[in-house]
């Protein structure tokens, strides 16, 4: 099965409709999938639900699907870096899911494993836990959280092999893996690949099993959402 796609447009091409949901890796603006979501901006689909750690920031990343008004609903557990986030929900154009950041990331992995739902002592006795399910374990309360799947997740890799088999930079990584296992179907944007064979196995972060699709992206921008400078 050849998973490689000729560019992030034909990685999505017959995939993306109206009204889905996406998983997308990234944290800030680390390790996000830069060419997909500027793809996914192109199909012109609206109505979309996405789960991400965040929304980028203003001009970039899924700031540019918020400022296409593609994007209805964010499953996120930070938003102050995107102005038009903020202006959307407040002006109440926006639905937010907001969910603390450890749980989210739970979450989705426990989408991926097959696993409904789960309880967490994070959130009780809080807004994040109104209207769920809480429960008491030896003397401690803890609330339930439904686990989370996607149609589609867009995610950022450094390598693959041509089965898919992926390898996250350091940092990069973060909810990325997450995501990818959370989706029904997995669009990877690596920046080299490789034969199948050429990674050691012990190297390998997310099995090719979890990928359906790879686009190459030798030269991503990689912007630096905050840049932190001494006085000289």
């Amino acid at each position: 099965m050849n998973k490689i796609y000729p560019n992030a447009q034909e990685a999505l091409a017959g995939l993306v409709e109206d009204g889905m949901t996406l998983a997308v890796g990234g944290f800030g603006l680390c390790g996000i999938p830069e060419a997909l979501i500027a793809a996914l901006r192109e199909t012109g689909k609206r109505k979309l639900t996405v789960i991400s750690n965040n929304a980028g920031v203003d001009g970039f990343g899924l700031g540019l699907l918020l400022e296409s008004r593609q994007i209805s609903k964010m499953i996120s557990s930070y938003v102050g870096e995107n102005k038009e986030f903020e202006r959307q929900y407040l002006a109440g154009e926006l639905e937010l899911e907001f969910t603390p950041q450890g749980t989210l990331a739970e979450k989705l992995r426990a989408g991926g494993a097959g696993i409904p739902a789960f309880y967490t002592k994070t959130g009780y006795g809080t807004l994040v836990a109104e209207g769920k399910e809480t429960r008491e374990f030896d003397g401690e309360w803890y609330v339930m959280e439904r686990s989370l799947t996607a149609d589609i997740a867009l995610v950022k890799a450094w390598k693959a092999d041509k089965s898919g088999n992926l390898v996250f930079s350091k940092t990069a990584r973060n909810f990325n893996p997450l995501a990818a296992a959370a989706g029904k179907v997995c669009i990877v944007e690596v920046e080299e690949i490789v034969e199948t064979g050429e990674l050691e196995a012990d190297h390998i972060h997310l099995p090719g099993i979890y990928v359906q699709r790879l686009v190459l992206n030798k030269s991503p921008e990689k912007r630096i959402e905050q840049r932190t400078l001494r006085s000289a």
